[in-house]
């Protein structure tokens, strides 16, 4: 994925744990323990699988974001977006089944800007835009989302996240996936 580092798959962090509503710090400098934390999380998504991770999702509190929504492994397109912010959103919405990492097997439709436009540095420290629609969009707002402390089941009806909570926070008490 990323030339010269060795990459390790590590734990993911999963509903209820409490890191999941932190507030992820600024990158600052991008140093060889950034790229490494990057490489780490490509290596992560990939094996779970998923199109997306933010740090927070394996305890990092860092604005580090890894998608790729390519279809196929050979086909891979790795995205690492530090520090980003959207900085433009359309007006038109768009309805997505999604899923996430750190609430395993679960799905619902969230509607979210089908376009946005999101500011970043790359992992050499240059800033960048590009503006992002369909799925990469959803993926955007989706990681952006959790570097604030926010969940996608945070855009569903109080009802439908408190029963998804709760069926968590008692599988996490059994010591068990939900």
């Amino acid at each position: 994925m990323l030339p010269g580092l060795a990459m390790a798959v590590r734990p993911l962090v999963i509903l209820p744990d409490s890191r999941l509503r932190l507030t992820s710090e600024p990158v600052g400098p991008v140093t060889d323990e950034i790229r490494k934390l990057a490489a780490d999380m490509l290596e992560t998504m990939y094996d779970a699988p998923g199109v997306g991770l933010a740090a927070i999702q394996i305890g990092v509190p860092k604005r580090v974001v890894t998608i790729d929504t390519s279809k196929e492994e050979n086909a891979r397109e790795p995205r690492i977006f530090l520090d980003p912010e959207i900085v433009w959103s359309s007006e038109e919405r768009r309805v997505y089944d999604e899923g996430c990492l750190s609430i395993p097997e679960y799905y619902a439709e969230v509607e979210r800007p089908d376009r946005v436009r999101v500011r970043f540095r790359d992992l050499e420290g240059r800033e960048r835009e590009i503006e992002a629609d369909g799925l990469l969009a959803t993926c955007i707002q989706h990681e952006i989302d959790h570097l604030n402390g926010v969940l996608f089941i945070d855009h569903l009806s109080k009802l439908k996240r408190d029963r998804v909570v709760k069926k968590f926070a008692k599988a996490a008490k059994r010591g068990e996936a939900a």
